[in-house]
């Protein structure tokens, strides 16, 4: 527990990140006069923006919580996570980005389901229904491990109760998103992004020395019996583990809403090659970065940690003095904030788009729906506010669980809608609903397997086989729209 003083610096930091925050938002603040510069910023962000904010809103209190805790529990194994999103990132930007753009402003789509169903002729609302509740589903429990991360950090911090902790994470996003819009929340990724960047490269170099280096790191792993090598074995099973271990989670970035709208907003669809290498080069110091403090945790705490996903909050903690740990410990707050606001932008645009306009008010004008999807992040937020604090679940595997969900739910049909001609909306229906609930219910089934297989390769092998198969089997009952 801290002294008095610790804690009045530690907020004296936070007031002044917080502080930067707001300056940043009204600078960049523009009046939203319709909701199609709310959701995509009128497609007018330049390349540096388009970068940061699909990165930066990608991680969420993963990157600090989540990912380093598992290799700290494991070792150096478990960075083929990591590894997984690098390659599948890359393939995203050259697969999904440049087709994303040009093809759902061809089709005047602002969401993923407006697209899937102008794309495939849908009219009778039914991918948009399906889109919608597998987007609630697996984004309210995505945005819940953001608020539990909030939590943990505020409650270290300050000692508030963890159920407060969980308000105030609230508190502090729902008004970015509620009046900023997209381009606020744009500029506000762009900063947020660079100032994380420097505090994940930072600590890990700064501390590394104190820990005796990289030998002292690998004699520490050797002492733990942790893993030392990125392949331990040549084994059947240890290889079938680090392909599920890669693929696991690599997959699911081709159907991140939150992501993929980064690509949708670009101003020029030329500008994408420089995004991506801004973008890639910013993730293999952040991932790298962040491997780097799960490691450095083994020597650094000797087996003293109780909590695994605060190894980076305590390792600051103990090693800065009050006011910097406060300001370096902000960049948990920067991370969760892009990647909650970013959700909560794309959830309350799916309800506003695909449920209020479509189902109740189909006449409803620009600013009405604009007030609709500001209610929405309100009643997004209380949702995930009830799910993170029951508290049911790590970070690691709340975020593994909804990143599973969304990439089986959206990844094969996005991929085949840009790229195959001959789907339909028949087999659109199936792989939405096939991916999402193998995704949702494949934790119960999982133990009977010998080695551990995620949801998401599974989940996206059965969508990806049910669009392709249904289409083939009624294609000559749907008129196929052409891309």
């Amino acid at each position: 527990m801290h002294d008095l003083s610790s804690i009045l610096w530690e907020a004296l930091a936070v007031f002044l990140y917080f502080m930067i925050l707001v300056v940043v938002a009204v600078k960049s603040y523009t009046p939203h006069l319709s909701e199609t510069d709310f959701i995509l910023g009128n497609r007018s962000m330049n390349f540096w923006l388009t970068a940061l904010t699909a990165h930066a809103s990608d991680m969420s209190s993963w990157l600090f919580m989540g990912y380093p805790a598992m290799i700290y529990v494991i070792g150096v194994h478990q960075a083929w996570a990591g590894i997984g999103l690098l390659i599948f990132m890359f393939l995203n930007w050259q697969l999904i980005a440049p087709k994303v753009r040009t093809a759902t402003e061809q089709y005047d789509s602002m969401t993923f389901s407006s697209f899937f169903e102008n794309r495939l002729g849908d009219i009778s609302g039914v991918i948009r229904i399906f889109t919608a509740i597998m987007l609630f589903v697996f984004y309210t429990i995505y945005i819940s491990a953001a608020l539990v991360g909030m939590g943990y950090v505020l409650n270290i911090l300050f000692g508030i109760e963890y159920h407060l902790s969980v308000i105030i994470g609230i508190l502090i996003v729902v008004p970015y998103v509620f009046f900023g819009g997209y381009l606020t929340l744009a500029w506000i990724d762009l900063f947020q992004g660079l100032f994380l960047l420097c505090v994940i490269v930072f600590v890990p170099l700064y501390i590394l020395p104190a820990v005796g280096g990289f030998s002292g790191v690998l004699e520490s792993l050797k002492q733990h019996n942790l893993s030392t090598s990125l392949i331990p074995s040549f084994s059947p099973k240890s290889l079938f583990e680090i392909f599920f271990l890669t693929i696991g989670w690599g997959l699911g970035y081709f159907g991140q809403p939150h992501i993929i709208t980064k690509f949708m907003g670009i101003r020029k669809v030329s500008e994408i090659k420089k995004a991506k290498r801004i973008g890639m080069t910013w993730m293999v110091f952040a991932l790298g970065s962040a491997t780097l403090i799960g490691l450095i945790g083994v020597p650094f705490f000797k087996g003293t940690l109780k909590i695994e996903s605060e190894v980076f909050i305590q390792m600051v903690n103990q090693t800065f003095p009050a006011f910097i740990a406060g300001f370096f410990l902000c960049a948990i707050f920067a991370a969760t904030i892009n990647a909650m606001s970013a959700m909560v932008l794309v959830l309350s645009s799916s309800l506003t788009e695909d449920i209020y306009k479509k189902v109740f008010r189909k006449k409803a004008d620009s600013k009405e729906l604009l007030l609709v999807s500001r209610l929405s992040v309100i009643f997004v937020s209380m949702i995930a506010f009830m799910i993170a604090v029951a508290n049911v679940d790590t970070i690691y595997g709340l975020v593994l669980y909804a990143w599973s969900g969304l990439g089986a739910s959206f990844g094969p049909l996005l991929l085949l809608c840009l790229w195959m001609r001959k789907i339909n909306k028949y087999g659109a229906w199936c792989g939405i609903l096939s991916g999402g609930i193998i995704a949702a219910f494949w934790p119960l089934v999982a133990h009977r397997f010998p080695i551990e297989i995620p949801p998401l390769p599974p989940a996206f092998t059965v969508s990806f086989l049910s669009i392709w198969i249904v289409s083939k089997l009624t294609a000559k009952k749907s008129a196929i729209t052409e891309i």
